[in-house]
Parts: C-alpha cells; structure tokens; sequence
C-alpha cells in the first residue's frame, strides 16, 4: 500500500464522516461549516488524482460561493443559533481535528515525493477547453441547476418574508 493510497483512504472517511455530520447536525451553521470541510476534503481529492484545476474550482465555487449563498438563506430564515455566544467546546472539538487532519493530508501531498513511482494518468485540458466542453455538451444541466438555484433563494425569501409577518402580527396584538 503506497503513500497515495493511504492519503485516500484517509481523505475518503473524513469525507464521509463530515458529511455525515453535516446531514445529522440540527443548527443549521455547524452544518454549512461541515459541508465545508467535506468540500475541502473533495478538492484534496481531485488533487491527488492529479486534477488541481478542479481542485481549485471545487474550493472557489463549491466551498466560497455556494456556502456562503447557503449561509445566507440560514440567516435570511433567522435559523435558531443558540443562546450562547461563543460556541462550546464540544462544538469546536470536531471541527478542529478535521481541520487538523485535512492541513496535514494537505502537507503529506504537498511534501511527498513526486518520483516515487506512482504513475497517474493525467487529462490536462486547458480551462478554455473545459469550459467550451462543459457548456456545448451539458448546457442543459447548467441551466437546470441555476434555475434550482434561483428557486431556492426565492422560496428562502419569501419564507422570511412571511415569518416576519407572523412574528409582527404577534408583538402588535400583544401576544409573544
């Protein structure tokens, strides 16, 4: 068993497990930031199969821009967060050892050897190219996942909008 293969068999448990975590947690911010690490997770992954291009788009969309869209409609719909202000520690204990192994699989990728013998076979495309096959052969795809998209941010609205309502309605006939 080489070096690459434990790194996956290592990154793909911590891939299931935050996930995992991220299905199971029922504040809705402790699941974001899980999603978040099991996308890290995913673009170490694609790293070590030897697509960095990927790995790259997977962190700038994935894990930057859909999360924070993701946190944007937890906080549009005023999810419950807790009385506490600072999270408890048995809260931050998860997350900071798959933080830590994640930066020390990260290093082990970075550090290793690139002649030790391992031969990938790697599809390089230019992103040009990528960008060209992706929207000529599933264009339709894209626009169903945005349309999704774009749907859910109107119903996370408009649920925000009708709970604040509800709870004004509530304060002005004097009831709490």
């Amino acid at each position: 068993m080489t070096i690459y293969s434990i790194i996956f068999y290592i990154l793909a448990i911590l891939i299931l497990v935050t996930t995992g975590m991220a299905i199971t947690r029922r504040n809705l911010v402790h699941a974001v930031i899980y999603l978040i690490f099991s996308f890290f997770g995913s673009a170490m992954l694609f790293y070590l199969f030897g697509a960095p291009f990927l790995a790259v788009l997977e962190v700038i969309i994935y894990a930057g821009a859909i999360m924070v869209l993701f946190l944007f409609v937890v906080i549009m719909m005023k999810a419950d967060a807790g009385k506490e202000r600072l999270f408890a520690l048995h809260q931050w204990l998860p997350v900071a050892v798959f933080g830590l192994v994640y930066i020390a699989i990260g290093m082990g990728i970075i550090a290793t050897d690139p002649n030790s013998g391992i031969t990938l076979k790697t599809a390089r495309a230019a992103p040009r190219v990528f960008g060209q096959f992706i929207f000529e052969n599933h264009w339709l795809s894209i626009e169903i996942v945005s349309l999704l998209l774009l749907v859910a941010l109107a119903g996370a609205l408009i649920m925000g909008r009708r709970s604040r309502r509800h709870s004004a309605a509530k304060t002005t006939n004097g009831e709490l």
